[in-house]
């Protein structure tokens, strides 16, 4: 472990958004930072429309080159490993190149999901396959992750794995896909994966490691920003990825944080309660 680190953090979908946040906040907290997502430098075109209906490759702002520098300011080190969800060789790789370098994951972050065609679309617009490749990122993806970081943490007495879910895991949506809703796929990725947490605590409670659900609610990111507005979600209503950065690294760090184990936590009401952030939430305005 690199001198005077607090641990090292493993963040997947660093590039962008509350995975970025996630990796700034972390090293604020002290930890060093290993970086993971597929955008390595500003500008890479990728597919990222929500629709089968269309393509969209236009740049998403964002890379794991600038949050590595975020990091870097916070007086952290940062290692970037870029890999992909759907690919779990690069995934292997990519913890490998950490535990090599590094020697250890005290805490894994599991934040990146799949980003592409069917988070938008109905059912009898698009292959069940797509259906899949939720699966496969959004479950599959972190499980792999997860089964490739215990080891480390068992061998150095413990750890954390922070799993951002989603009320799409559980909660009835208000609308349809398209109209301010999400579609089959996401919601029945996230609902798988909003199971992990609670049963491998259970599994895991005497190895010293210990999980959460983390649930962000509604966050303004990039692609929100960028791409979301035809489908119903604007910035309007939404927080900051910098709440749920901070409601992570207190998991990640806090000893009181324990007595979440295993439970699903609402991201920015422990923000809020904890006073986390001395300028969120902005006080009321007094008429």
């Amino acid at each position: 472990m690199p001198d005077s680190a607090k641990g090292i953090a493993f963040v997947t979908g660093a590039s962008r958004g509350i995975g970025k946040a996630c990796a700034i906040y972390l090293a604020k907290e002290g930890f060093d930072v290993a970086i993971t997502a597929r955008t390595v430098q500003p500008g890479e075109a990728r597919e990222h429309s929500s629709t089968i209906l269309k393509s969209d490759t236009k740049p998403l702002p964002g890379s794991l080159e600038e949050t590595r520098q975020l990091v870097v300011d916070e007086g952290r080190q940062a290692l970037m490993v870029p890999a992909d969800l759907l690919d779990p060789v690069t995934l292997g790789s990519a913890v490998a190149t950490v535990l090599e370098r590094w020697g250890r994951i005290d805490v894994l972050v599991n934040n990146g999901r799949y980003v592409g065609p069917g988070h938008m679309d109905r059912l009898k617009d698009y292959p069940v396959e797509i259906i899949a490749k939720h699966i496969e990122a959004n479950l599959l993806a972190p499980l792999h992750l997860i089964k490739l970081v215990v080891p480390s943490m068992k061998a150095n007495g413990g750890g954390r794995i922070i799993n951002l879910t989603s009320g799409a895991a559980y909660m009835e949506p208000t609308a349809a896909a398209g109209d301010g809703g999400y579609g089959l796929g996401y919601a029945v990725s996230k609902g798988a994966f909003h199971r992990v947490a609670p049963i491998l605590q259970l599994e895991y409670a005497d190895d010293g490691i210990t999980f959460f659900n983390l649930d962000p609610g509604y966050i303004v990111t990039e692609r929100i920003i960028q791409d979301m507005a035809p489908f119903g979600f604007t910035a309007e209503g939404g927080s900051p990825p910098d709440v749920i950065g901070a409601a992570a690294a207190w998991l990640a760090g806090a000893p009181e944080a324990l007595k979440y184990a295993g439970k699903e936590i609402h991201g920015q009401d422990l923000t809020a309660e904890l006073k986390l952030l001395s300028w969120w939430p902005e006080p009321a305005t007094v008429s």
